[in-house]
Formats: C-alpha cells, sequence, structure tokens
C-alpha cells in the first residue's frame, strides 16, 4: 500500500521520516536541499578554519533558503521546518548523506513514497 500522510501530529521521528520523503518527491525540490546543505556544510567548514564566525549566519541562511525556495516555488507545499524543525533538520542531513551513498531511492521503495523519477506507483 502506498504511503498515505498523517491526519494528526506526527508522535516520533519513525513516523516523521516517511512523512518527510513523502514531503520532498520531486527531485528538483531534493537537488535545491542538496544545494542548500552543501552550501551550508562548506561555509560551515570555511568559518571553523577561518574563525570567521559572521559565516555560520551564512551557513543557515543558504541552507534554509534553498530548501524553502524548493519547497515554495517546486513542491508547493510548506516545509517540515515550520512544524517539525528538529526532526525536519536531522532529515535535511539524513536525506544528503543517503543520497551521496546511492540509498536514497530504496529509501523511497521501503516506505513506499513515490520519488519523481520513475512512473508514480498506482
Amino acid at each position: 500500500m502506498a504511503y498515505q500522510p498523517p491526519i494528526e501530529k506526527i508522535q516520533s521521528y519513525r513516523e516523521f521520516w516517511p512523512f518527510y520523503l513523502h514531503e520532498h518527491t520531486k527531485p528538483a525540490t531534493r537537488y535545491l536541499h542538496y544545494l542548500g546543505t552543501t552550501m551550508g556544510l562548506t561555509l560551515l567548514v570555511v568559518a571553523i578554519v577561518t574563525q570567521i564566525w559572521w559565516l555560520l549566519a551564512g551557513a543557515l541562511i543558504s541552507g534554509y533558503f534553498f530548501a524553502w525556495l524548493a519547497h515554495f516555488l517546486v513542491e508547493h507545499n510548506k516545509p517540515a521546518t515550520f512544524k517539525y524543525p528538529g526532526w525536519s533538520l536531522i532529515s535535511d542531513f539524513r536525506m544528503f548523506f543517503t543520497w551521496l551513498t546511492g540509498r536514497l531511492k530504496g529509501e523511497y521503495a521501503r516506505h513506499e513514497v513515490w520519488d519523481g523519477t520513475d512512473k508514480k506507483p498506482v
């Protein structure tokens, strides 16, 4: 059976992860998230190495800017950050590193969420 988003408030991270995947079905949404995450991590490292601490603000802004842009212009949904900020941040990194290791498509399949890349399951 295909994933059905919960109607009520999500109570655990175990419930949240499939919801998060469902909210990121379009590849362009994920790519904008990856761009923001990459820029944010890069600025974080540069800030630590150079001790230019205002770059930390840039890291935070770049991560959220590209993610929110993706939700409003591509996915046409409300970012999970607004309702579940902690789990959303964890999931941004989880999605990024799962994608980097080539396991993201398997996560979509395991949770029966369409990843937007092949024919939509019936």
